[in-house]
Parts: C-alpha cells; sequence; structure tokens
C-alpha cells in the first residue's frame, strides 16, 4: 500500500477524520519549510501538501498568492521542491507528501523528468490544478507505475462525466472543493456538501478531503461529519504571515494542534 492509502486505511480504523495541511515551499524563506512540515505533522496533520510556487496560481484566493510571491522573491523552484521532500524523509518516513501546484512548472521540465524526481525525492503524490483529468490518462498510468497518486479536484459544479472520469484516473484521495471560487473565500454551506460528497461516492471510492473555506476547528468538526478528511491552506498561511519573527513554526504547530483536536473531540 502507499503512504496514502495506508494513512487513509488507519484513520479509518481508528474512526478519526484526516487532517490534510497546506503550505507554500519556500515561504516565508527557503529554510522554513521542513521546519513547517515538521511542525505540521508533529501538530496533528495527517497527509502534507507542499505547494510550488508559481506565478500565476489562477485558482489561490490573495493569501497563496502572497505565499507564492514571497517564495519566488527567493527564486524557490519545482527542483527546491523536491530537495525540501528529500530532506524531510531523512527523519520521517511515514506522513505523505503530496506536490500541489499548476502545469507550467511540469511541463518546463518533462513529466517523465517530474515524476522521476518526485519519486526519488520520496513524494506520494501530486495534485496539478489546471491538469483536467479527461487528457491525464497516460500521466496517471505513469504516476501509477512509480508508485505516485495523482490527486483530482472536484467541484460543486462537477458534472457526473467529471466525477466518473475523476473515478476512473485518479489515486490516494479526491478533494472537494467546497466552494465556488478561490482558496479562502467564503463560508462552507455543510449541508450542500453532505449532499454533494453523497452524489460524488456513487463513482468515487477513493477517500473524500474537504477544502476550500476550512478556517477554524469548528468548521473542521461540522465538515468532519461527512468527509474523510478536511484540508486547510489559506489559515496555516495567514498564521504564518502574522507571526512575529522567527515564530512561524511554534504559531503553525500551535494552530495545527487545535483543528486536531477539535476534529478528534
Amino acid at each position: 500500500m502507499s503512504r496514502i492509502a495506508t494513512t487513509f486505511a488507519n484513520l479509518k480504523s481508528n474512526n478519526k477524520t484526516g487532517l490534510v495541511t497546506f503550505i507554500t515551499a519556500g515561504d516565508p524563506g527557503p529554510d522554513a519549510t521542513v521546519p513547517l512540515m515538521h511542525a505540521l505533522v508533529e501538530g496533528g496533520a495527517d497527509v502534507l501538501e507542499l505547494g510550488v510556487p508559481f506565478s500565476d496560481p489562477m485558482a489561490e484566493g490573495p493569501v497563496i498568492q502572497r505565499a507564492c510571491e514571497r517564495a519566488l522573491k527567493f527564486n524557490v523552484g519545482i527542483h527546491d521542491v523536491f530537495g525540501y521532500v528529500r530532506q524531510f524523509r531523512e527523519t520521517n518516513q511515514t506522513t505523505p507528501v503530496v506536490l500541489m501546484g499548476y502545469a507550467n512548472p511540469i511541463e518546463r521540465i518533462g513529466s517523465t523528468a517530474f515524476i522521476a524526481a518526485a519519486q526519488a525525492a520520496g513524494a506520494d503524490g501530486a495534485i496539478v490544478v489546471d491538469y483536467p483529468p479527461e487528457e491525464c490518462e497516460e500521466f496517471a498510468a505513469a504516476m501509477r507505475e512509480a508508485g505516485l497518486d495523482l490527486i483530482f479536484l472536484l467541484a460543486p459544479t462537477s458534472t457526473e462525466e467529471r466525477i466518473a472520469q475523476v473515478a476512473k484516473v485518479g489515486g490516494g484521495f479526491s478533494y472537494y472543493v467546497s466552494l465556488k471560487g478561490v482558496t479562502g473565500a467564503g463560508n462552507i454551506d455543510t449541508e450542500q456538501v453532505a449532499e454533494r460528497l453523497a452524489a460524488i461516492r456513487q463513482h468515487v471510492k477513493l477517500p473524500i478531503g474537504v477544502g476550500f473555506g476550512i478556517r477554524d476547528g469548528a468548521t473542521a468538526k461540522a465538515v468532519a461529519k461527512v468527509a474523510d478528511a478536511v484540508v486547510i491552506g489559506s489559515r496555516i498561511i495567514q498564521e504564518i504571515e502574522n507571526a512575529p519573527e522567527g515564530g512561524a513554526v511554534d504559531a503553525v504547530r500551535s494552530f495545527t494542534a487545535g483543528i486536531r483536536a477539535a476534529l478528534d473531540a
């Protein structure tokens, strides 16, 4: 079993909801990324999403856009991201790491090189926001061959055909975007989320994580009643932004522990 599959199997056997956390690699500076990854795990994160900085992150709200801008000021790119994963793996061999970003950096180095480098670094999968599943069968197959999961987004507007296609080619877990909009925007309607997840589960047998708009323990706990995992990104980036100099690691660890406690309550 892959690390992602093992993690979700263990969560299910312990009747727990997964916590998937996102940070942007290189934010607030290159030396902070690996300590922040470890802090997230220490706080109770089950899966780490590590964002690949990109100059045009179309699905992101202003918070994650600013994180990308800060990372890009340090010239942090996809090869640096592989390096952070390798360094993380020196002391953590169990927590899944999913690379999250956009097609452009992958296309620049080539999908074959991306897969080889991700595998060698110790990553477990990828979310490529602007790779539609209908065009990804070969890429998904090559990822699976390398032991990597290609994870797809589903939205309130996803058609039954799109859901079926994600079920066909996706791996690891499926990521349900709870809002019509960018990351960090709006408030979640948990009843609507429950209805959509019920429809999605008619096709998708993978665990389903729900993200976009989860900002605190109360929201996370409400979503946890219907999802296999909650996904938090923008709110964690805000903790990094608002922390005093040198305090981001402690702030992120503390915030994550609060969400974990709410999920386990």
